[in-house]
């Protein structure tokens, strides 16, 4: 990954993942390495990974590196299918280091590979602890997001009792992702999606309201934003 960095990236990713004074990714670092280049380094190194290697990374300060460990992880985790136990260490070792999950984008891209599969046939009241009580909004993050997994598996209750538990949270990013999560289910079951939104939508914040129905049709999206605020 350190081979592969390219400084004339660097400001411009530090300005879109909002590494500013203040900023929710305040004090980041980056490499300028884009995603397809990470994992490109991933497809070819991730089989000689071991929890140690996987340990350095994410504990790395460069934004991408900390990348490259969590999709490597994923690829440890997708190729244990057939051993529980090494499954269960990777699950154990993405909960043991959250706090270096700390942007929307190493989220996104790990939670519900990693999470989402396990969880298919477990109980989640994890994700709803993680909902209520995150440390960190990147946590609360990790509970909505993890159920596309379930979304994918025509299972959508957990999505909407979730997304129920964080309708009025403070930050825009985790309206942003509640609001694509909710879109998400629409695309399996809009009846359902319409009965959530039915008694929320006049106060949810409209930024998630946008997101949830950004696939109706645009007299039917006309109908739901007129509403005050």
């Amino acid at each position: 990954m350190l081979s592969q960095a390219d400084p004339s990236q660097v400001a411009g990713l530090s300005r879109f993942f909002k590494t500013g004074p203040g900023q929710y990714g305040e004090g980041d670092r980056f490499l300028g390495i884009k995603v397809p280049v990470t994992r490109e380094v991933v497809r070819r190194c991730w089989s000689r990974a071991g929890f140690e290697d996987l340990e350095e990374c994410v504990e790395s300060p460069y934004h991408e590196v900390r990348l490259a460990g969590l999709l490597a992880l994923i690829q440890v985790f997708s190729h244990a299918k057939m051993d529980p136990a090494k499954q269960r260490a990777c699950i154990d070792f993405y909960l043991a280091h959250t706090d270096r999950i700390n942007n929307w984008d190493l989220v996104d891209l790990s939670c519900y590979p990693l999470l989402g599969e396990w969880l298919l046939d477990k109980d989640r009241t994890l994700l709803y602890d993680l909902a209520r009580s995150g440390k960190t909004i990147w946590e609360q993050r990790i509970g909505i997001v993890t159920t596309m997994a379930f979304i994918r598996h025509g299972q959508l209750e957990d999505t909407f009792a979730i997304a129920d538990i964080l309708l009025h949270h403070p930050h825009d990013l985790i309206h942003k992702a509640v609001g694509w999560l909710l879109r998400e289910t629409g695309k399996r079951d809009k009846a359902a999606l319409k009965a959530f939104l039915a008694p929320r939508y006049a106060t949810m914040p409209r930024t998630m309201l946008r997101y949830a129905i950004e696939k109706f049709p645009e007299e039917e999206r006309k109908g739901y934003l007129k509403t005050d605020h």
